[in-house]
């Protein structure tokens, strides 16, 4: 696996004793990349979505790097083509790949093995992105899906530099409570084997003089008996279950306590999938699934461009 390291250098190409960007390949993943096309049509949900499959990586990802990602706060973007996008590593022409940048501060202490500590990572993919990608010029690369982790400042400078050098555009991805609703339903019904939470949603009620948060917490079991009495269709996810999945999770929270959840918003869902805000913050838990949660957001991000 070829690394790119370009260490000692900021983003913008000055020479620095303190910081320094890292480009390397994270995994390979066995989806080819072609296309980009309106999908849905004006940003919309789609009225059905298959069921995120516990997909394996492949044999030469490597652990290490995977667990990396998990159960941190990612910060979602959206990324238009890239031109000429020069750290397009791959295994082979059929592979997609993830790429990772990381900011790493030099120690200042005399020594010789002394560590960089990283303080700001990134990576950028497109998963299953084939289903929603129309073709485009061969000089162009997709990876429309970037998260962030680390401070803002830090995404803004390493933004500003792939913008002015592959002629792409990032913006911020959030996430409709629409989209929130399809996440709490459609990973409810994921299997996990370990680590079960509860599935927990936050709906806003918007206050005067501040606005107040509700949490609902549904014991996982509950959540994913509802679900498969819902369920009509194995392998697929429908517009029609999942707001009848919501409508009952609201009809219990009336009855006990008065409270009408549809007149809120929902602002987070939490599983033992990943959660997820309306900000477009996101922490994925469980590896198993770790796929399944980025096709999801690779067609938010895709449809977010268009």
């Amino acid at each position: 696996m070829d690394i790119v390291d370009s260490r000692g250098m900021t983003p913008l190409g000055r020479k620095t004793a303190e910081t320094g960007i890292n480009f390397t390949s994270t995994t390979h993943f066995s989806r080819g990349l072609t296309f980009i096309r309106t999908h849905p049509l004006f940003g919309q949900s789609p009225a059905r979505r298959a069921v995120p499959q516990t997909l394996l990586l492949q044999e030469n990802a490597d652990p290490q790097k995977i667990a990396f990602l998990l159960r941190k706060q990612w910060t979602l973007y959206s990324v238009t083509p890239m031109y000429k996008f020069s750290y397009g590593l791959k295994g082979s022409d059929q592979d997609q790949v993830a790429i990772l940048v990381q900011i790493a501060s030099r120690s200042q202490l005399p020594f010789e093995n002394a560590e960089d500590k990283v303080v700001w990572s990134g990576w950028f993919c497109c998963i299953s992105g084939d289903e929603l990608l129309e073709s485009v010029s061969e000089d162009f690369t997709c990876l429309s899906l970037f998260l962030a982790n680390g401070a803002e400042s830090y995404t803004g400078i390493v933004g500003t530099w792939f913008q002015k050098t592959f002629d792409c555009y990032f913006s911020r991805l959030t996430i409709s409570p629409l989209n929130l609703a399809w996440m709490a339903a459609m990973w409810t019904g994921c299997k996990v084997d370990s680590h079960i939470t509860a599935t927990e949603l936050v709906f806003s009620v918007p206050c005067i003089p501040q606005s107040l948060d509700i949490s609902y917490a549904i014991h996982p079991e509950d959540a994913k008996a509802l679900w498969d009495t819902i369920q009509k269709t194995p392998g697929e996810v429908t517009q029609e279950e999942v707001d009848l999945f919501m409508d009952c999770l609201y009809s219990h929270f009336h009855r006990h306590f008065k409270i009408h959840l549809s007149a809120t918003r929902l602002v987070k869902v939490s599983t033992s999938i990943a959660s997820a805000h309306c900000d477009g913050n996101i922490k994925i838990l469980n590896s198993k699934h770790l796929l399944g949660v980025l096709t999801l957001l690779t067609e938010l991000a895709i449809s977010h461009i268009q």
